[in-house]
Formats: structure tokens, sequence, C-alpha cells
């Protein structure tokens, strides 16, 4: 069985796992999810995050040959993080996340999609440094087809999200190329347009791209699903 780091997307944390991690763990795999600086439980103050802390943070966790999937904005740092020390990345899995285009930051990729749908959803802070969702619009973009429960869990533990490494550009190199690749595209997404995963999978061989009918939070929406997809890409 696999060993598996999981890696939240914006204004998440590592609770956003909370139902993935044991349909995983009963499928055999051992699971860690991880708090990127800032985000969830970690002190970090947002004017000190950047990218390069973000993939420092995923080398960190790394124990040894590890399966990293990275969610929503989570595909930058795990990109960026593969590129600087591939050694123990087994493969990586982008859960409907962002996969590096040369010279992009993640801002100038999400105006590249055909359509925007966060655009009257985010919130800059006054200073500049950091973006929330209004909660006018989390359910409509995140949290769709997930249960009351969930959206209210969700909503009381969601954070200000630093822009700096959203607005970093990335070129990856040999190092990241070295490492197997898979896709999971949402069908339903509300924040990234399935059409937009379709194209950034585009460059993935056939066979590591995969599909699931929910919308942008399937560890909530469909755990299990996801967990039997998760361990049928591993396995």
């Amino acid at each position: 069985m696999a060993d598996i780091l999981l890696v939240h997307g914006s204004c998440h944390g590592a609770w956003c796992w909370r139902d993935l991690v044991p349909e995983l763990q009963a499928l055999g795999h051992a699971v860690r999810a991880i708090d990127l600086p800032s985000n969830g439980a970690d002190p970090t103050p947002v004017k000190a995050v950047t990218l390069d802390l973000y993939a420092q943070a995923i080398l960190d966790a790394l124990e040894g040959p590890t399966v990293v999937l990275g969610h929503s904005m989570g595909g930058y740092p795990i990109s960026r993080a593969a590129d600087l020390d591939p050694t123990h990345f087994e493969r990586l899995i982008y859960l409907c996340a962002y996969v590096p285009w040369p010279d992009h930051s993640l801002v100038e990729m999400r105006k590249r999609a055909p359509r925007q749908p966060l655009a009257e959803a985010l919130r800059v802070s006054d200073d500049g440094l950091a973006f929330t969702v209004d909660p006018a619009h989390q359910s409509k973009v995140f949290y769709h087809d997930c249960t009351p429960e969930q959206r209210d869990f969700a909503a009381a533990n969601l954070c200000p999200q630093a822009i700096l490494p959203q607005a970093t550009k990335v070129t990856l190199g040999a190092p990241y190329a070295t490492v197997p690749r898979s896709y999971i595209r949402c069908l339903q997404d509300g924040a990234i347009p399935a059409e937009f995963q379709a194209t950034m999978a585009a460059e993935f061989a056939p066979e590591d791209v995969y599909t699931l009918d929910t919308g942008h939070s399937p560890f909530f929406a469909a755990p299990k699903d996801l967990a039997a997809l998760v361990d049928r890409i591993v396995t």
C-alpha cells in the first residue's frame, strides 16, 4: 500500500481531508495531511508566505517514497516541491488542481480560463496580501454538492489565503519531469472550470487522467469514491 500526503488548496487546511483520510486508511494506505504555512493551524504570518516556503513544508513532510496529492491551488506547491527535490516523490496526483505552465503564475493561469467563476467570490484584504471567499459565495464555488454539516464545518475553518505564492511565476525543470503524474478532473467544479481542467490535463498521458462527477470538494461530497479512485491510481 502507499504512503500518501494530502496538500490542501486555497483558504483550506489539513482539516478539509477529514472525511477522506479514514476512507484511504480503510483501503490500507498510510495517509497524512499538512497545513501549508499560514493555513489551517499553522501560525506563519501571511506576509511571510512564499511559494518556496510552501514547497519546503511539503519536502519536510516526506519520510520516504510518497504519493503527493494536491487539491486546487495545491497543484503549484506540490509541483515546485517535486522540482526542487524529486527524491521522495513516487507520484503526483492533481485533484482539480492547477498544473503550472512555463513562466506562469497561478493568478495568470486563472485568468486564462474560459470562465471566471471566482471573480465575484474573492475579497482581497486592505493590505493586498491575502484574500478570503465571500461567505455568500462559498457554497456555490466550493461545496454545492456537499451536506449542510460539511458546509458549516468548512465555513468555520476557512482562512485568509496569501496572494504572493499564487502570484509567483514558475517554470518547472528536468527534476519535475522525472515524477509520474495523474490528474483527477471534477466535472461539476464551481471554482475551476471543468473544461480548463481538461486543458491542463491534456499534457498528461490519457491513461493518467480520471474524472469524478462532483464539484470542487470531492473530499466532502464523495470521499469513498475519491478514495477508491486514488487507490486505483496508486495500486
